[in-house]
């Protein structure tokens, strides 16, 4: 135990003077390159208010009232893991983040168990598969129906394997009728905070790779395959897009279905900071996530290709 804990804070300073090393090199790109920040940035900031923003805030509030409203109705702890599971696969990320938090808050989950289904409940939305990827990108809606049956029947199982492993929390009533005096309100006041991140880390992640991908253009040419994986990395809808335009047949398939898994860095960062604002444990949120990428690109690849 001894040696495993100074190899962890071995690595936790590397971490952290490596985070340093890339918060200086990005502060200076940014200086040496404005415009392009700029860019960017009003590209980020047009996807969230043309893609997101419509359909993300009402859906918020609606779903955070529902669990507010409904919550002595699925005091049983499997009920309210399938209510949850349920809200997240039709509103996608990060709105089960953001119910599995207000759960955790209200005491109707405990932390083990919201940091576990942190994982679960993390899913695209529909609408955002069938309607952007399967129809604009690859005009075949089958697969994303595909997609959507291979996803959804493997975090099922998962769920139900969580479920009967974890112990429960037992659920606050009295705190679940104090708060439903004014759920409404609560809603609204919620799911502000959680627009305002979802929009910071867009903007972010679009302005970062843009200022990345000009100054690299100066040094080297990347080759259309470092492209992608660095577009995927930051942002997954312009990553999407670009293999859309690179690839054809059974490897944009693949590529697509590999994407939508791991998705990106800016999804990431606003599960990240929905799960630290609220106490809940991050970690076993990247273990999910690395068990997904393994097994859902995998399976798909087994029964549909």
């Amino acid at each position: 135990m001894t040696i495993l804990h100074k190899i962890l804070k071995r690595v936790d300073v590397i971490t952290h003077f490596f985070a340093i090393f890339i918060c200086f090199t990005l502060i200076i790109l940014l200086l040496l390159f404005p415009g392009v920040a700029h860019e960017g940035a009003d590209l980020g900031i047009h996807l969230f208010m043309e893609a997101l923003f419509p359909y993300l805030l009402p859906y918020l509030i609606l779903t955070s009232w529902l669990l507010r409203i409904t919550g002595k109705y699925t005091a049983h702890p499997f009920l309210l893991y399938m209510k949850t599971y349920a809200i997240s696969a039709l509103g996608g990320f990060p709105t089960g983040a953001a119910a599995i938090a207000q759960l955790f808050k209200s005491k109707e989950l405990s932390q083990k168990e919201a940091a576990i289904l942190l994982g679960i409940c993390h899913c695209p939305s529909p609408l955002f598969v069938i309607g952007f990827v399967s129809l604009d990108l690859i005009n075949d809606v089958t697969i994303g129906w595909q997609y959507l049956i291979v996803l959804h029947i493997f975090s099922l199982v998962l769920l139900c394997i969580v479920y009967i492993a974890l112990p429960h929390q037992k659920t606050s009533k009295l705190a679940q009728s104090v708060t439903a005096r004014h759920a409404f309100a609560h809603s609204i006041k919620d799911s502000v905070p959680t627009v305002l991140i979802v929009c910071a880390t867009i903007v972010f992640f679009t302005t970062i790779y843009a200022v990345l991908l000009h100054s690299m253009n100066h040094f080297f040419t990347l080759n259309n395959n470092l492209q992608i994986f660095f577009a995927s990395l930051l942002e997954m809808t312009n990553g999407l897009q670009l293999m859309q335009q690179s690839y054809e047949g059974k490897l944009l398939l693949l590529a697509l279905v590999t994407g939508l898994t791991a998705q990106s860095l800016s999804i990431h960062m606003q599960v990240l900071v929905i799960a630290k604002s609220n106490a809940i444990a991050f970690r076993p949120y990247i273990y999910m996530r690395l068990l997904y990428v393994a097994i859902i690109p995998a399976a798909y690849w087994l029964i549909f290709i």
